[in-house]
């Protein structure tokens, strides 16, 4: 699907989407859980449907509706309905539910689709291993074939990659006997393990860690049913406070200002750049400004790497973003990606280090562009549209669906042109 996004400006309120990471991390803990959780501000994207399907096929009972999501959960028993097990092009899926999975005693191979065929999961296997699970991949790859039990123990884990498999260990680890110990070297974004313990205290599991080198869980806890409100997303909400800052002035509802979401750094970023911020207890809203070049360490934060190279195009100097190297393993080689689609709208931009550098000036020339398959390549494309002198075109712009389906509409009530 192709979209067009004209140069524009835009101005009013928008709802933030509900996050698909916090969502997912609850829908996990509610399947664990004894009794029914209630799911409110649920997440209808493509990686939140995958996690409530991988919910059903592992014994959880779900009823889906417009404002809510109930989950009957398993009582931390894992009883498989399908011996194959699709988590779709999601990540965090498969990291996350593949420890939990393992929980159970019978042989499941679990699969993916799109880009995910082509992501590491190599790191699970020696820990899993360790832990009791037999366990195969594909040369590091999807399928994963495997079977428990899972058990307590001692074990490293490079978190060089992605911190997402730890949090998957910390999921499943509290349901088995006994007391386990995760070493985890190299622990990268560590706000989203920030966010994995707040929702397993909210269901009632306490992990305790030294300095994020290591993790102590308690084995034989129990999750508890809760009422869970999934809050807003500041990864999608970014692309909406650029859009504001380089194209008129946008204000976003449903964030938490005090979130653990690491994205939230993207309130920082539009400061250096000289954007007007606004943030108040129900609101955050970003306008024009002057726009200078800023500098920033995204290692923490990497999928704030498109909106800001966004920013950066409309941001007089140049800039550079830190932390390419977290960029390789999504759904595209994002890096990559970002230089080629923003060097077909005439922005000057390279990779030196571990830097994106973005000669930035008022506004892109626009033109036809990838959306690679690539959820944040789309909407940073669109955004850079509305401040462009021809407009952009979007192919594969359909890809907003696997974490904003609403995307572009939201840009079009606040006044994008959109076809």
């Amino acid at each position: 699907m192709k979209r067009s996004v004209l140069p524009s400006s835009v101005e009013g309120i928008v709802k933030a989407p509900a996050s698909k990471s916090m969502m997912i991390r609850a829908v996990a803990a509610a399947t664990l859980a004894d009794g029914v959780s209630t799911l409110r501000n649920p997440s209808d994207c493509r990686d939140a449907i995958a996690a409530i399907e991988i919910s059903k096929s592992i014994g959880a009972k779900v009823d889906s509706q417009d404002e809510l999501v109930k989950i009957e959960g398993t009582g931390g028993k894992i009883r498989l309905v399908n011996d194959i097990i699709n988590c779709k092009e999601s990540g965090l899926c498969i990291r996350l539910f593949t420890p939990v999975i393992s929980l159970g005693d019978k042989e499941t191979l679990i699969t993916g689709e799109g880009s995910l065929l082509r992501r590491p999961v190599g790191m699970m296997k020696e820990a899993l291993r360790r832990m009791g699970v037999d366990f195969e991949d594909n040369e590091g790859k999807l399928p994963i074939r495997l079977k428990g039990p899972l058990r307590a123990g001692k074990v490293n884990v490079d978190g060089s990659t992605s911190s997402q498999f730890v949090s998957g260990l910390l999921f499943a680890l509290p349901l088995v006997d006994g007391k386990s110990e995760i070493e985890v070297i190299n622990l990268k974004s560590k706000p989203y393990i920030d966010m994995t313990l707040s929702a397993l205290s909210d269901f009632g599991v306490n992990v305790k860690n030294d300095g994020y080198r290591v993790f102590y869980v308690e084995g034989t806890q129990e999750y508890k049913a809760q009422e869970y409100y999934v809050e807003g997303d500041w990864s999608g909400a970014s692309f909406l406070l650029v859009a504001g800052a380089i194209a008129g002035r946008v204000r976003v509802t449903g964030l938490k200002v005090d979130s653990l979401q690491a994205d939230r750094a993207v309130i920082n970023v539009l400061h250096m750049a000289g954007a007007v911020v606004k943030e108040e207890k129900n609101y955050v809203e970003a306008s024009y400004g002057t726009l200078r070049r800023f500098d920033f360490d995204a290692t923490e934060c990497p999928d704030l790497f498109p909106p800001l190279v966004a920013l950066a195009s409309c941001c007089k100097g140049r800039s550079k973003i830190e932390g390419v190297h977290r960029l390789v393993y999504k759904e595209s080689n994002r890096a990559e990606a970002l230089l080629e689609e923003f060097r077909k709208m005439g922005v000057r931009l390279s990779v030196e280090n571990d830097y994106i550098v973005v000669d930035g000036e008022e506004q892109p020339e626009g033109g036809r562009v990838s959306s690679h398959n690539d959820h944040r390549i789309a909407m940073a494309c669109a955004v850079a549209g509305l401040a462009s002198k021809e407009g952009v075109v979007i192919s594969g712009a359909e890809a907003v669906e696997k974490s904003y389906p609403t995307f572009f509409e939201d840009i079009k009530k606040l006044g994008a042109k959109v076809r």
